[in-house]
């Protein structure tokens, strides 16, 4: 059986890439983790790592096996929680990771309650990527994580993109393509604005369980006097000669306005939500918002539609099955299940 103190070593190696950044992470000396590494080698029968420049890098053994200490870590945080509860059941602590849009919306709201209904328990909030997120609910780093879906259609817009510049470059010998791609454009391709799931390819661990919270649609801010505030939803397409303020990440934004016949005109980024009610509301341009986002400011100048043809995403709390166990895990998740209501 593999010791649970090399175990870990072994993680945090495999998160840093470097035996000094894990001995610092972790308070030991150099020496005693390339000698933790050397005992875990031992035991395995073969190595886990090679060395690359001032790093290392984790061998196929080495990276199967930082996959089950994840799980082994997480599994004992999980027993040290619930043990905590079951000595000491009138307290107790959860860790939750949330993305930007439910840490003003959501997860305040449902804290309000628990604080109420529980004030015993203590919550540590750390706002976070969903892409993060997943990663410390995978280290067992916290016990919740507020997420929503890893959005595999931002994948097919790119793929769209890259289309349209081959069929440009065709038609003009070469002269545009992929050089007219601004920064701005390729800015949430990877990473996006503070909600983004990030990379496409990256999937919820099918160990973990997801539990569905709510839907969110995706809003145009608007000012009050606006022509479309009037109706109950509102399209790009009624919207090609407006301004705009975005966020950093708009491929996808830049994509719908493109299948709707137009190019728009931006005329501010921001990624602060407060930012863009504020130059909504002075009329410097219109704005889109998650509308998780956009229930947590008022102001009379300004008000949020729906766009029509735009995918919902859904919301939900990710943990691991055994977390049910704890009671203030559990009481955290019927929080957020009753604040967000019907999902």
């Amino acid at each position: 059986m593999y010791d649970p103190r090399q175990l870990q070593v072994l993680a945090e190696v495999a998160r840093t890439g470097t035996y000094t950044a894990a001995a610092d992470a972790l308070g030991y000396t150099q020496p005693a983790i390339s000698y933790q590494m050397r005992m875990l080698e031992r035991s395995v029968g073969a190595p886990l790592v090679t060395r690359r420049g001032r790093g290392v890098q984790l061998t196929p053994e080495g990276r199967a096996l930082a996959r089950h200490a994840g799980t082994v870590l997480a599994a004992l945080r999980t027993a040290e929680d619930e043990l905590a509860a079951l000595t000491a059941p009138e307290a107790g602590r959860v860790r939750l990771s949330a993305m930007q849009s439910s840490c003003v919306s959501l997860v305040p709201r449902a804290l309000g309650t628990l604080r109420r209904t529980r004030p015993e328990l203590e919550v540590t909030v750390t706002q976070a990527e969903c892409r993060v997120s997943h990663g410390l609910l995978l280290e067992g780093a916290v016990e919740l994580a507020v997420m929503c879906d890893l959005d595999f259609r931002e994948l097919d817009f790119r793929e769209k993109d890259k289309e349209r510049d081959r069929e440009r470059d065709t038609e003009t010998g070469g002269e545009t393509g992929t050089g007219r791609e601004t920064e701005a454009d390729r800015s949430d391709s990877t990473g996006g604005t503070p909600d983004s799931t990030g990379d496409p390819s990256v999937a919820v661990d099918p160990r973990l369980r997801r539990v569905p919270l709510l839907t969110d649609r995706r809003c145009v801010l608007l000012p009050a006097d606006h022509p479309a505030a009037a109706s109950p939803t509102v399209s790009l397409a009624d919207l090609a000669g407006e301004r705009w303020v975005l966020e950093s990440g708009r491929t996808r934004f830049l994509a719908a306005c493109r299948d709707a016949g137009f190019v728009p005109r931006i005329a501010a980024t921001a990624d602060d939500q407060l930012t863009l009610h504020s130059l909504v509301a002075n009329r410097i341009g219109l704005a889109v918002m998650n509308e998780l986002g956009v229930t947590a400011h008022f102001d009379p100048r300004v008000v949020a539609r729906p766009l029509t043809d735009w995918p919902v995403r859904r919301v939900f709390a990710l943990l691991w099955p055994d977390t049910l166990r704890i009671p203030a895990a559990a009481a955290l998740l019927h929080a957020l299940r009753d604040t967000a209501g019907p999902p």
